[in-house]
């Protein structure tokens, strides 16, 4: 299976966007659709200001809540998530080439074999989409075919058990699925029963299996939710959406096991509201991890100390809207983007080299209820 030929109608997309200048850098934006969305936008971000251009839609579909780039950048691909599609139960995970103007041509779509599914990763193979399925508690894997399309799935696997809380945590609900740097373990943060759950993961075949250790256990009532992988490909981040937690683990790239070495709270000691976590990501650096707080409304800074595996706090920066969700860090590490769910924008922060702390640039767009932002890779020659 060749996953990097191109057929002669999609000659479009051997190229990348060129609605923008060549040093632009063009973001997709994923989002609830709604009154004020219809599904994938597109904008670009000056590398050197920081600032937005206005958004497009690049591609019209249902809920894309979390988006996966191919490793070739010509493909993307997008969870639906929603309980049915069509009158069918379960969610959907759409496949999209990419052209040369940075539109979105959609390829095929897949069930999930779950209900809403809400995050997905790509292997670095090219060859597989990992899908978690929130609502169904399971996780799955589906060939990436001949020119971006998806197949039918090759595995899906039943996540078990519960946990303390009663409204949010009385059956399994899997929240993301990330794979190690070397694709050999998969590893799926699981809100509804405290666990990391792991996975042996093979390349080749697709097949998810069950590792020994087959998971990791968090204290009660944490809700895992995302987990990133540090640089150094020795330390895990978990970030937990019912305690509002960040958690470090220190990684066994030979057993795919993970050990808890350290936690410290998203949010500042005088803070006493309600909040949720949602999504970890690290400085591309290593130097430094973030996170996000629903309800406090902010971004959490720490500085990670990789040599004691400790986190130290930094600072929580209001994110400049209501609801901050998924945020991503620009690949020179000096922009950090933030989508407000409730507030309807993206906005744009500084990110200081030497201490980590996040500045407010005044660049900001408006999209309705963004929910993901994916920086798109260069195209593959």
């Amino acid at each position: 299976m060749n996953t990097h030929r191109l057929p002669a109608f999609a000659a479009a997309f051997a190229a990348s966007s060129i609605a923008a200048s060549a040093a632009s850098v063009p973001v997709y934006l994923g989002t609830y659709t709604g009154a004020k969305s219809k599904g994938i936008y597109l904008t670009h971000l000056d590398p050197a200001t920081g600032a937005l251009s206005a958004p497009e839609l690049v591609a019209e579909i249902r809920s894309p809540s979390f988006l996966a780039w191919h490793p070739s950048g010509r493909f993307l691909y997008a969870v639906n998530e929603s309980g049915s599609n069509d009158g069918k139960s379960g969610g959907t995970v759409t496949a999209f080439g990419r052209a040369t103007d940075g539109r979105l041509q959609m390829l095929n779509q897949r069930s999930t074999k779950g209900a809403h599914p809400c995050h997905l990763v790509v292997d670095s193979t090219g060859r597989w989409v990992l899908v978690a399925n929130y609502s169904s508690g399971n996780v799955v894997s589906l060939p990436i075919e001949d020119h971006g399309a998806l197949g039918e799935p090759a595995s899906v696997v039943q996540h078990e058990g519960s946990s303390v809380n009663e409204k949010r945590q009385k059956g399994p609900h899997a929240h993301c699925i990330q794979l190690d740097p070397a694709n050999k373990f998969a590893f799926s943060a699981d809100l509804g029963i405290d666990q990391i759950r792991i996975y042996r993961f093979g390349g080749w075949a697709g097949v998810l299996q069950s590792n020994d250790p087959s998971n990791v256990k968090l204290p009660p009532g944490s809700g895992p939710r995302h987990l990133a992988f540090h640089p150094g490909g020795r330390h895990v981040f978990v970030i937990n959406e019912l305690l509002s937690t960040l958690a470090t683990f220190q990684y066994d790239p030979a057993k795919g096991s993970l050990k808890a070495a350290h936690s410290l709270s998203t949010l500042p000691p005088d803070f006493t509201g309600a909040n949720t976590t949602a999504e970890v990501v690290v400085h591309p650096s290593g130097r430094f991890v973030y996170g996000s707080n629903r309800g406090h409304d902010s971004i959490a800074a720490f500085r990670f100390r990789e040599a004691e595996s400790k986190l130290e706090w930094i600072g929580a920066t209001p994110s400049g809207g209501k609801t901050p969700r998924n945020f991503n860090i620009d690949p020179s590490g000096r922009w950090l983007l933030a989508a407000n769910q409730d507030s309807d924008s993206v906005v744009v922060f500084g990110v200081d080299s030497e201490t980590g702390a996040l500045r407010e640039t005044g660049h900001r767009i408006e999209v309705g209820a963004p929910v993901c932002v994916k920086f798109a890779p260069p195209v593959a020659r």
